[in-house]
Formats: C-alpha cells, structure tokens, sequence
C-alpha cells in the first residue's frame, strides 16, 4: 500500500513539474535569443466575399550584422534589433508580455496609413492555447491569439474585425495570421524559416 501512495505521489509531483516545464509562461524575445542570418518568408493573400484579390504577395525579413550591431532588413527599412527588443511600455500592446494560456488584455493601435489616413485599431485579446501547430515552414509550438474589436478610420470607415495571431516562441514572431473585416479575409502563413 505504501508504494503505491509513493508512485502516485512522485508522478503527481513529476506531473507538475513537467506542465511547468512544458507550460512556463513565454517572455518577450531578448537580443540574445537573435542571430544574424536568421529569415523569415511569409507568403500574404487578402480575397473579399466578391472574389476580389487585394492584396498577394511575400515578405521577408532577415537579420543582418552591421559594424557589430544586429539589424532586422525588411523591404522598406533597416531598423536596429535593440528598438525591436526594447520593452513596450503600452498598456494596450499587440503582445502582453508574458505570454500565458488564458490570459486577456486590450490591445489598441492608432495608425496613419502611405495614403494620409488615419485610424484607430481596438481588440479584445486573448490566449486561447499552446500546442503544435503546422505551417508551410514547418511544424512549432505556437500561442493561438484570438482578437475582437473594431477598425476605423478618418475617412469614415468602420468595420468588426476578428484577428488571430499563431505565435511561436521558438521563431520569436508570429507563423500565420488570419483577419476577416466585413467581407475581407486576409491570411499569411509563414512558408520559409532559416537561420543560417
């Protein structure tokens, strides 16, 4: 009788120890976690309900070691690891750092678009799981991120939006995104990871 209580005692405690393992709440991507040669590829499509295609295309990012610094390339700029590492101090950020299953916060962006326009982005979000999770790229542990609000800009445009985010720790960014707005659905998927 006494082995048994032990055997179930070690595996209740080895079974908390391994969801805390498994499970620990994910903090926001340091300097450190970065290399230079790492890419990314992202392969974007937005189609309305008509069949209208808006938008079709690929993204890249890859960093790059300039005079000893890390920098992020993107099509349009370079910008300095150090500014996209840097802790957001917002009380409405994209991510609420740590990242942990359940957790909820608002997340709200005020934007000027190329054209001049500006508009405000506000969501509910909220984690709604970790687990395997497979993209073009691969297969990863992600965060499903679900985001609920209202998109509107000075132009007199107002739409329900619905977001959500697949975030792998281990790529430190986000594998697919799916956004539905109205009648516009707008999917990118991760199709290419490297980090050589």
């Amino acid at each position: 009788m006494r082995s048994k209580y032990l055997l179930i005692c070690t595996f209740i405690i080895l079974s908390g120890f391994a969801s805390k393992t498994c499970f620990a709440d994910t903090e926001q991507p340091t300097l450190a976690d970065y290399k230079s040669g790492e890419k990314w590829v992202w392969k974007y499509k937005g189609v309305t309900s008509a069949g209208e295609v808006r938008a079709d295309g690929k993204d890249t990012k890859k960093i790059v070691s300039q005079n000893g610094d890390l920098k992020m390339v993107t099509l349009h700029s370079t910008i300095p690891l150090t500014d996209i590492v840097k802790p957001n101090k917002s009380k409405t950020p994209r991510y609420s750092w740590p990242l942990s299953v359940g957790k909820t916060w608002t997340f709200e962006e005020h934007w000027t678009s190329e054209d001049g326009t500006k508009g405000s982005t506000i969501q509910d979000a909220e984690i709604i799981s970790f687990k395997e999770e497979t993209v073009a790229a691969g297969t990863f542990m992600a965060y499903t991120i679900k985001y609920k609000g209202k998109i509107t800009n000075s132009r007199g445009y107002s739409a329900d939006t619905e977001d959500v985010y697949l975030y792998a720790p281990r790529l430190k960014t986000f594998i697919k995104l799916t956004q539905i707005q109205k009648d516009y659905l707008y999917v990118e998927e991760l199709i290419e990871y490297s980090d050589k």
